[in-house]
């Protein structure tokens, strides 16, 4: 990595032999975005860098992706086909001293013609004081920024600073990307992997999209002498499969428990059980799983089946007396419960209008004859008075009224025509013809 003065030699520049042997990963970095793999979103023709770097007007830009995407050999290739002074830093091990430095060189440069582009690696991070100060020598061309990030931007940088930059979203490389990564690797190595198609399938599912990660499995395995090519068990034995990309409080984490959210509540119990395995496996904590399926018991089926809640509660409580893994299972009952269960929200909808009109009605006395009156100081205001004991009236219902005085009656649940809720459907209609009927209306 070059200093905070210097930079790397440009794409095609000899390299110092006394170095020492580089890895396949650095010896394959692709020499101009043409040799890119992948990104075609950001770098194919008509995609927006494409477009910029053809006009000639490079703007600041923000690469959003996750490892091993190409985010630090696309900023390369940027500033040697642009001419710009390449200067990277990462915001991991600099701070505002070294900041200060890097400025200050590249006005130099940009006094002598020379235009600098500074790559900042891990750009979300520097706090926000650290990311304001870039805003000056952006806006007066002093450097031409290049962040790279694996967290949404959105949360982790500064919307001034967002503002000035456009976001390039990367997105992980496919197994097709990956199998062109292999070949060219083979080319380079003068030798093809002793894998059988299988085991070259199971190699390219290792790296979980990270190009980086794939080429290092490259080089482990194009050094084994062996006879026969490999199957996908014999492979397994020799190389661990590296771990999927899962961060318990980043993108990722929202990301997965979104996608099993949307599934449960698309009634879809292969998609939902799909994304629960993949929070598991990426280590996420069971207890927070089963918090989440209780509420989607809640949200989104409700009184459709009100046994749902039941299922995600005695399944909370199997996994807290039994553990991981065999605890999980009773939490994967409850996702497919879950799925398959009918599905409404009318108790969220009417539980959210009640409150609304709770909070516009503030404090509104409850009619008085619904009221107690255990002083005569208060049954002479009227509290209690003409209250109709339900008990004693025909079929139990009296009719009254239970809202203050003057807010006419609101309808906030309507429930569906799904699962137990049409019962309850049938319930509100009978009560409702009641009401209309001790109120004397002559259409009952």
């Amino acid at each position: 990595m070059a200093d905070l003065f210097g930079s790397d030699p440009a794409p095609g520049a000899a390299q110092d032999s006394s170095a020492g042997p580089r890895p396949l990963a650095d010896r394959l970095r692709p020499q101009s975005l043409s040799e890119v793999i992948g990104q075609s979103q950001v770098i194919g023709p008509d995609a927006p860098l494409t477009v910029m770097l053809a006009s000639g007007a490079l703007s600041s830009l923000i690469f959003w992706g996750p490892p091993g995407t190409g985010k630090t050999t696309m900023a390369r290739l940027l500033a040697h086909e642009t001419d710009l002074h390449f200067v990277q830093i990462s915001a991991i091990f600099s701070g505002v001293a070294d900041l200060k430095k890097v400025f200050e060189a590249a006005r130099q440069r940009r006094r002598m013609g020379q235009g600098t582009l500074l790559f900042v690696d891990e750009i979300h991070r520097f706090n926000k004081a650290q990311q304001d100060g870039f805003l000056p020598h952006m806006e007066d061309g002093t450097i031409l920024l290049v962040g790279a990030t694996t967290e949404n931007p959105s949360f982790e940088l500064n919307a001034a600073l967002l503002s000035r930059a456009q976001v390039m979203v990367l997105e992980r490389l496919s197994l097709d990307d990956l199998e062109l990564l292999a070949q060219r690797a083979e080319a380079a190595l003068e030798r093809t992997l002793p894998l059988n198609p299988d085991a070259r399938a199971a190699l390219l599912g290792m790296a979980d999209g990270d190009g980086r990660a794939f080429l290092n499995l490259v080089e482990q395995v194009a050094a084994w002498k062996v006879g026969e090519p490999l199957d996908p068990e014999q492979l397994a034995k020799r190389l661990m499969r590296r771990a999927a990309k899962y961060d318990k409080s980043g993108d990722e984490h929202y990301n997965l428990i979104s996608a099993l959210h949307k599934s449960v509540r698309g009634s879809d119990p292969d998609a939902a059980l799909y994304w629960f395995c993949r929070m598991l496996e990426g280590g996420e904590d069971p207890r927070y799983l089963a918090r989440r399926i209780t509420r989607m018991s809640v949200e989104d089926i409700g009184l459709a089946d009100p046994q749902a809640q039941t299922i995600c509660l005695d399944a909370w409580q199997v996994y807290e007396r039994l553990g991981s893994p065999e605890g999980e299972q009773a939490l994967a009952n409850a996702v497919i419960y879950l799925a398959l269960a009918p599905k409404s929200n009318a108790t969220e909808m009417a539980y959210l209008a009640a409150r609304a009109e709770a909070r516009k009605t503030g404090s509104v006395m409850p009619p008085k004859h619904i009221l107690n009156a255990p002083t005569k100081f208060m049954a002479g205001l009227g509290y209690g008075a003409d209250y109709a004991y339900d008990h004693d009236a025909e079929d139990g219902f009296s009719g009254q009224n239970y809202f203050p005085e003057g807010m006419k009656r609101p309808g906030y649940y309507q429930p569906v025509e799904r699962g137990f809720e049409r019962d309850l459907k049938k319930r509100i209609e009978y009560f409702a013809r009641l009401r209309a009927k001790r109120a004397g209306d002559p259409g009952t």
